[in-house]
């Protein structure tokens, strides 16, 4: 068996042996601590929230997909849309997988012709590729506590609860043009 192969079976064996919590894009919104985007996802079960800091390109990734903003050209989100579609194969949902050092992990689900293929993805271009391929969004239970308690915000600025308290209690006003 081949490293990538391996590499598929542990995988598979984790997430068939992990609780998952499906959640959907709360918001996408701007920290005013350290003005860098957030994405809120959110238990689609309970009121639970989880923050995510990504990147502005990959934040406006997800905006444009949310806006139904059609680019003239493919972008790159778009792009891999396209290539999984011409490869035969179907995004079937995406996992928020891990929580490493501030630093979340994730893995994009694929079928094609029958086989599961796992596919190592940064969260917010796993995101953006579940928008346009509407699909779930799944985060690992453990993930989903220990994002709670430890947001992977800048070490400044408001602690855990209370940055946890404010996104709980954020409504669609404050979520501006990028509520879903």
């Amino acid at each position: 068996m081949d490293i990538d192969r391996q590499r598929q079976t542990e995988i598979e064996r984790l997430i068939a042996s992990t609780t998952l919590i499906e959640v959907r894009i709360r918001g996408l919104m701007m920290d005013p601590a350290s003005n860098m985007p957030i994405i809120v996802l959110k238990d689609v079960a309970s009121d639970t929230v989880m923050p995510i800091w990504v990147g502005i390109p990959e934040a406006n990734a997800i905006a444009f997909e949310i806006e139904k903003f059609a680019a003239p050209r493919p972008m790159t989100h778009d792009l891999v849309r396209n290539l999984i579609h011409h490869l035969n194969a179907q995004l079937e949902r995406v996992v928020i997988t891990e929580i490493r050092d501030e630093t979340f992990f994730a893995v994009l689900w694929l079928r094609q012709e029958g086989d599961l293929v796992a596919v190592d993805a940064r969260p917010s271009d796993a995101i953006a590729l579940a928008l346009r391929a509407d699909c779930p969004i799944y985060v690992d239970e453990h993930v989903m506590q220990s994002a709670k308690l430890n947001t992977a915000g800048p070490p400044e600025g408001p602690t855990a609860e209370q940055l946890r308290g404010w996104l709980e209690g954020l409504n669609d006003e404050d979520l501006g043009r990028y509520k879903m």
